[in-house]
């Protein structure tokens, strides 16, 4: 029998009459069925939310710490139950779904260690004069589908932090470990601060639009945040968004190639490349392509593509059947065009599940579909560079600003570089490492606003300006 999995509102779990099913991408198979939520469920989530604003909001943050420590420990209670299931409806391997589950607790712990300080504008013998941060109300936030319990997580700790309450909708592709999570938790969170409810896409612009939601904080495609922007336009809603992005990594002729090339495979494979900071486009110095070529090809023949829960896979499915067809329309693309693949390129269209091919091409043209757009999925494509100046051009060309990375034995150099690259992240030497207590969030059309941090923290707030006059009234 399929499991049927419950959302939390108001601190209760229910379900509704309709459903929705979640299928395992390895296989094709309905593995859990969830709420099919619509007006009625998000209204009295909203409801819930707002009412227990009132009391939240006026919370120690010493209590509020407490809840967040009480969520981690569930899920660090729960840790295997929580990665195999995460696997199932995601498709990652295990050892990149304990990542996830395992980071997901020590994440919330970071956040939970910051602290507002209201600031002194002025202390004079006339007045005084603060600012301090005040909870926005109400954060609806939705959270996509290659990580789904850490993007989630990364939005509920914040909002809940700075005294805000929220509603939470995961993808309909990939709810299943978030609801387990919340059947764990329904008894540590006070009724209607943490709200988690499962629809289908037509949900996301519901949460947009309703008016008794004050921020909204969203994950995904660029595509949809700039849907969600507009929507958001109708009443001034305060937004966070953390979009797509086409990340270029530049490999300098002084890298060593044994090194980087293992390196550069994982920042490209991880989670079959659905990652919005994954190495999307490989620049390497044209004085040691053919080797860095050559030696990243050869890794990957010893890399297994597979059912996540087997022993040895690397590279999983691709999550859902319409970003499988989307890589395999590039891939498809990049052949019909003739560019060459040093690997993979062949997808079996009479297999089960959605398996894509480790994919490498050698040296296609900027312009190439492959090249120019996010592919999200199991695709590298290598690229010759000759001199700093052009690979900065070509890295820059882009309309998405999210991450990048520099490779090279002088760390000077990789810094010099990086601070000429146009994104919100850069890495020297490294790759896929984001730090809860460090600002994250994409220039030009990867997104708008920040997560992490004490920046991302003020997002879910307002700034509030007090002053006093030292006299006293009619002085």
């Amino acid at each position: 029998m399929t499991t049927e999995y419950k959302n939390l509102i108001d601190g209760e779990l229910i379900t509704t009459s309709g459903w929705m099913d979640v299928v395992n991408p390895a296989n094709e198979s309905v593995i859990g069925k969830v709420p099919s939520c619509g007006e009625d469920e998000l209204n009295r989530a909203v409801t819930a939310a707002r009412r227990a604003f009132k009391t939240w909001s006026k919370t120690s943050i010493d209590e509020r710490r407490g809840v967040l420590h009480a969520i981690a420990d569930a899920i660090e209670a729960n840790h295997d139950q929580l990665f195999r299931l995460l696997t199932r409806e995601q498709g990652k391997p295990h050892a990149q779904a304990e990542m996830e589950i395992g980071g997901a607790p020590a994440n919330i712990r970071a956040q939970a260690t910051l602290e507002f300080q209201d600031v002194i504008n002025e202390d004079s013998e006339h007045r005084l004069s603060r600012t301090r941060r005040v909870p926005v109300g109400v954060v609806g936030g939705i959270v996509p589908w290659n990580f789904p319990v850490l993007m989630a997580v990364q939005k509920i700790a914040p909002a809940l932090l700075s005294g805000c309450t929220i509603v939470l909708k995961p993808s309909p592709f990939t709810p299943l470990t978030t609801l387990l999570i919340a059947e764990l938790i329904a008894d540590k969170v006070p009724a209607g601060v943490l709200n988690i409810i499962t629809g289908e896409d037509s949900l996301g612009p519901m949460i947009t639009a309703h008016e008794d939601i004050d921020k909204i904080t969203f994950t995904g495609s660029t595509a949809t945040g700039k849907k969600i922007m507009e929507g958001a336009s109708q009443d001034l809603k305060r937004i966070t968004l953390e979009l797509g992005g086409n990340d270029a990594s530049i490999v300098l002729p002084d890298a060593d190639v044994k090194k980087v090339a293992e390196q550069l495979f994982w920042a490209s494979f991880s989670n079959a490349g659905q990652i919005c900071v994954a190495a999307k486009r490989i620049y390497i110095h044209e004085d040691i392509y053919d080797e860095l070529s050559a030696a990243i090809t050869e890794y990957a023949k010893e890399v297994k593509v597979g059912d996540g829960s087997e022993q040895g896979t690397g590279v999983g499915p691709i999550q859902n059947k319409k970003q499988f067809d989307r890589v395999c329309e590039l891939i498809q693309d990049a052949k019909d065009n003739g560019y060459e693949f040093l690997l993979g390129g062949d997808v079996d269209p009479t297999g089960t599940g959605y398996y894509v091919p480790i994919s490498i091409l050698d040296n296609p043209p900027e312009d190439a579909r492959i090249v120019a757009e996010e592919q999200f999925g199991p695709v590298m494509p290598l690229m010759k560079f000759s001199s700093e100046e052009e690979v900065i051009q070509r890295a820059n060309n882009t309309d998405y600003g999210l991450a990048g990375a520099v490779w090279t034995n002088d760390p000077d150099k990789g810094v010099e570089i990086a601070e000429q690259l146009e994104t919100g992240t850069v890495w020297v030497n490294e790759f896929l490492h984001l730090n809860p207590l460090a600002s994250f969030g994409g220039h030009k059309q990867s997104g708008f606003g920040v997560e992490y941090g004490m920046e991302g923290l003020k997002e879910f707030t307002y700034a509030q300006v007090i002053t006093v006059k030292r006299e006293a009234a009619g002085a």
